[in-house]
């Protein structure tokens, strides 16, 4: 049975200890050498601008679990896998990071309210003009609806979410003296903010471990069996008793970069993924080397990031400004 997520954040991770070089699990995973992407190196053009991460000559990888003939994974072989997985994107992502543009945790709350159904390139080329109208909550919960409708437009479902934005501004002003609370109980009372929205806030803004459960997040932990739960709130229980706590937060940043980079939905580019001999969905997308490394999106594969003010330490570009070409 699934825990709650309150009781697995109280319970932790299960107890399982393991050394950085433990091994995977009962499966004996031999890891060929890794090539593919190797993580934060970028290869310059021309003019020294980041173009793409270099790669390196090796093997090609092959999957590490559920071939024919093993026995199935235990719960102990998983968590020490799906931990080796979480050191791996922390080496390839040492620069993972909200893709929302923020200043302060009222602006991320907007835009995490925003981005539903959306990018978040979208919504960083909109919140601009938005917060130059709408600097504060008091700001925002006066709005006059259909001039906050037209500029929040572009994001989709603009009607639904002004409604929203002036709502939990509205709820701020009057309920907690116009500051965005750093409690989940308190931040899940605002319209048109759940537990994703809330753990988004709270890690990113007040730096309070939580795990957010978006698309990308779901379909990966799915994909590398570290559960089979599709509902989020189960999926955060079953990954928040796999993890340390103090990992929650860059947990979700780490796989949500791969998802939106290597492992995409349609057609991950499994021959271009260094996790590749950790992963038992190794195969379902391109596993030519050459062709998977044509499918690598933003700074893997040479191109703008979603942020148009990305922290010091991105690799890759900015994104492009509205209206810029």
């Amino acid at each position: 049975m699934s825990k709650s997520p309150v009781r697995a954040q109280a319970e932790g991770a299960d107890g399982v200890s393991e050394g950085r070089d433990s091994a995977v699990g009962e499966q004996g995973v031999n890891r060929p050498e890794r090539g593919v992407i190797r993580p934060g190196k970028a290869t310059k053009g021309p003019g020294g601008e980041s173009v793409g991460l270099t790669e390196e000559s090796t093997p090609k990888p092959k999957p590490a679990v559920g071939r024919a003939g093993r026995k199935p994974e235990s719960r102990l072989a998983m968590v020490r896998r799906a931990r080796r997985i979480n050191r791996e994107l922390a080496e390839l992502y040492p620069y993972a990071h909200p893709e929302l543009d923020f200043r302060n945790p009222f602006e991320l709350l907007v835009a995490t309210v925003l981005s539903a159904q959306t990018t978040d390139l979208r919504v960083n080329q909109t919140t601009p003009a938005l917060f130059a109208a709408y600097p504060t909550p008091e700001d925002m919960a006066a709005a006059v609806p259909e001039e906050l409708e037209e500029i929040i437009r572009p994001t989709g479902f603009f009607r639904a979410k002004a409604k929203s934005l002036i709502g939990l501004s509205a709820a701020l002003r009057d309920d907690f003296g116009g500051e965005v609370p750093g409690r989940l109980a308190d931040l899940v009372t605002l319209p048109g903010v759940g537990r994703k929205t809330a753990n988004v806030v709270l890690g990113n803004a007040f730096g309070v471990p939580g795990i957010t459960v978006d698309t990308h997040f779901g379909r990966l932990v799915r994909r590398w069996k570290w559960t089979e739960q599709e509902d989020p709130e189960k999926v955060e229980a079953e990954i928040c008793a796999i993890f340390p706590k103090s990992e929650w937060t860059m947990l979700s940043h780490r796989v949500i970069f791969h998802g939106r980079r290597i492992c995409h939905a349609r057609k991950p580019a499994c021959g271009a993924c260094p996790i590749a001999p950790l992963c038992p969905a190794y195969g379902e997308g391109e596993t030519d080397p050459e062709k998977a490394r044509k499918l690598l999106k933003y700074e893997m594969g040479g191109r703008p990031g979603q942020r148009l003010s990305p922290p010091a330490d991105y690799p890759g570009r900015p994104a492009p400004a509205p209206g810029a070409d």
